[in-house]
């Protein structure tokens, strides 16, 4: 039972037979052994490329404003409020120089009407623009990563007739192309953000006042989702931080709180005009936070009840008192 045939098991395998059967398989994983040895060490889709060859956002802060100020004004209409607070600040020639290009990043999420409040009143959008203009700004991009679709957004909103009738050019997440920068943070690292936005020179964030169903309001930190393209989604997972992050990955030169109208319930889309409450009031400031807790008290929400503002402040952003950094209009 336990004896082989020996013709069949003990015979010997000669040299050239061996070279015949296994030669090739040899061969091949040498060949492989080399290639990983060459690719070892080269970025790649299995090695993506170090952090450290991966741009950062640029600093679109003014470097001779070293402090954070804050101008409001209200009753006269998103046009003349935006000229009495940006006249406090010395104007938008004070943050805009000749020949410099400048972005302007509205909240255009939603195809929705100016009254519904889903999104930046046009006209302040326009403003902006004629202002960069006449500051001598070579071109203006008003640009954003709408959560419909951007043509129906831009067109629906106001902001893109409104914006190209002030001589600016529309962008959007199928208009232009993505360039990929290291937001750091603890939840952000590498995302894809808007060409315009990054290359601009000049950068002015303007947002909505709004509810927000999950985050309680939109302001002008979460603003900067819409800077961003991928799986958003996945930013909504810790939102009070990722908000912060990106105020912190995204220094803008201005920002233009809009409370033309405020959209008290049902955001971020709205939709019914019951939910809109007028409060014809606009804020310019070089402090993010402070911005974002003059819009916060519009919706009766104090800065304890918005994390991202603490966690701003130890980022070292700005201040949440607002009224200190208020300067009269």
């Amino acid at each position: 039972m336990g004896d082989r045939p020996s013709d069949a098991y003990d015979r010997r395998i000669d040299r050239r037979e061996l070279i015949r059967t296994w030669g090739p398989a040899a061969l091949a994983g040498v060949a492989v052994t080399a290639l990983g040895a060459g690719l070892h060490d080269r970025p790649g889709r299995h090695r993506p490329p170090s952090l450290d060859t991966v741009p950062t956002p640029k600093d679109w802060r003014l470097a001779d404003d070293g402090h954070g100020r804050l101008a409001e004004w209200g009753g006269a209409g998103s046009v003349a409020n935006l000229r009495r607070a940006l006249a406090a600040m010395g104007g938008m020639a004070a943050f805009v120089r000749p020949g410099e290009t400048v972005a302007i990043k509205p909240n255009c999420a939603w195809d929705r009407t100016p009254e519904q409040a889903a999104n930046t009143d046009p006209e302040l959008v326009a403003e902006l623009v004629r202002q960069a203009r006449e500051a001598g700004a070579s071109s203006v991009v008003v640009v954003d990563n709408s959560c419909h679709d951007p043509d129906r957004a831009f067109e629906r909103s106001g902001i893109g007739p409104a914006a190209r009738a002030a001589g600016a050019t529309i962008a959007h997440q199928h208009s232009v192309r993505t360039v990929t920068l290291d937001l750091g943070g603890t939840a952000l690292g590498r995302w894809e953000v808007l060409e315009p936005i990054a290359s601009a020179d000049r950068l002015i964030n303007v947002p909505i006042v709004k509810h927000h169903s999950l985050a309680r309001a939109t302001l002008g930190m979460k603003n900067w989702i819409g800077a961003v393209e991928g799986p958003r989604s996945s930013l909504h997972q810790r939102l009070p931080q990722v908000c912060a992050e990106l105020a912190a990955a995204f220094k803008p030169t201005l920002t233009v709180v809009d409370a033309t109208r405020v959209l008290t319930a049902g955001g971020p889309t709205g939709g019914s005009l019951d939910l809109v409450r007028p409060v014809d009031r606009i804020a310019v400031s070089t402090d993010p936070v402070a911005a974002e807790v003059w819009g916060a008290e519009l919706l009766d929400l104090g800065p304890r009840e918005l994390p991202q503002i603490a966690i701003a402040e130890r980022l070292g952003l700005g201040t949440a008192d607002w009224k200190a950094v208020s300067v009269p209009a």
